[in-house]
């Protein structure tokens, strides 16, 4: 390969989110899921200094014309961040080729910084045509070129050639952001069972504002739901809303407090009088779902595994936002369904 291609690739890391990351302390990461995910790997092993690991990361197509000179194309390189565009996809002759935009900014060790941007492709050559040794995604080619841009605005639209991009979902994208920011620690990395996270629920919700003339245009709220965590006989859910006043912002949902009174002083016995003494917030609802022909979100919150004892919310949207119209509680533990409503709001949509 050219030799600019091996210029480049002595700039990355794995500094993905924007933060240098020192050698010493870069994480072990390899993952041949996506394109991304390859250069992630490939700039892990680059900096742990694992170079037979970062040289296998390539196809037949080398970056260096041997091994001792890709790894003495290293040398000077302290650190680099790296910005990835909108990856594109084409496929030829029993294979996918990945197109990623990047831009990088490299420090060397002297301290000195530059920005270099440009284009990586990556095949993936069809799981069930290939024989022993199996191949995953590979690097294929590429080349970076000195950028006069500004790192934050340096990665390329697209990559030349290649077939654009598919436009991202800027709401989702942000959402996703939001709720990575907040919850990424607090909620399950995977779905029971092992299986990989889904993408969140997405709604579009259209609406006009109260006292809104019948021209006037439709506004538009988008709705996100997030599943953050599963027990026993109970699942949590986060959602976001985005609309074009406020952006991006987390749902609150109000619930009453309760003052449950029970004959006998016993939980297990007669219920005598459920009040409300206030309300509160949750961040979260327990197994809820959007209902999109009644524009509601409902939660069942059960006590217990038999379901027999819960709470229950209504939220009801409207003009652009989602309110408590209805809240039901079950407090007697009697092995019967037998739900009070102790709000109610109700109104049409």
């Amino acid at each position: 390969m050219r030799s600019a291609l091996f210029a480049a690739t002595a700039f990355f890391s794995l500094a993905v989110t924007g933060q240098s990351v020192l050698a010493a302390e870069a994480p072990y990461v390899d993952d041949r899921s996506d394109a991304e995910a390859v250069i992630r790997s490939f700039y892990s092993a680059i900096n742990r200094q694992e170079f037979a690991r970062a040289w296998d990361y390539f196809g037949d197509t080398r970056p260096a014309k041997d091994f001792d000179a890709f790894v003495k194309g290293y040398d000077g390189t302290e650190s680099v961040e790296v910005k990835t565009g909108g990856v594109s996809e084409d496929g030829a002759a029993g294979s996918i080729y990945y197109n990623v935009p990047v831009a990088i900014r490299a420090t060397a060790k002297d301290g000195s910084e530059n920005v270099f941007a440009g284009c990586y492709t990556l095949r993936q050559v069809n799981a069930s045509i290939q024989e022993p040794p199996f191949r995953p995604i590979f690097i294929d080619k590429g080349a970076l070129k000195p950028s006069k841009a500004e790192f934050e605005d340096a990665v390329p639209a697209s990559c030349r050639d290649a077939p654009p991009p598919p436009k991202k979902d800027a709401a989702l994208e942000q959402a996703k952001k939001a709720f990575a920011a907040a919850y990424g620690d607090q909620c399950d990395k995977e779905m029971p069972g092992g299986e990989p996270l889904a993408e969140p629920d997405a709604y579009s919700l259209r609406y006009r504002d109260a006292g809104a003339e019948a021209d006037q245009p439709e506004r538009e709220t988008r709705l996100f739901r997030f599943f953050c965590s599963m027990a026993a006989y109970n699942e949590s859910a986060v959602y976001y809303v985005h609309d074009d006043v406020s952006g991006v912002r987390q749902l609150q949902f109000a619930s009453p407090e309760l003052d449950i009174h029970y004959e006998n002083n016993d939980s297990e016995g007669k219920v005598e009088a459920i009040n409300v003494t206030g309300f509160q917030t949750d961040d979260q609802l327990v197994n809820s779902e959007y209902d999109d022909a009644t524009k509601t979100i409902s939660s069942l919150n059960k006590w217990r595994g038999v379901g027999d004892a819960s709470s229950a919310g209504t939220y009801l949207f409207r003009n652009g936002n989602f309110s408590l119209v209805q809240y039901d509680v079950d407090a007697s533990y009697d092995g019967e369904i037998n739900p009070q409503t102790v709000v109610d709001y109700n109104t049409p949509p």
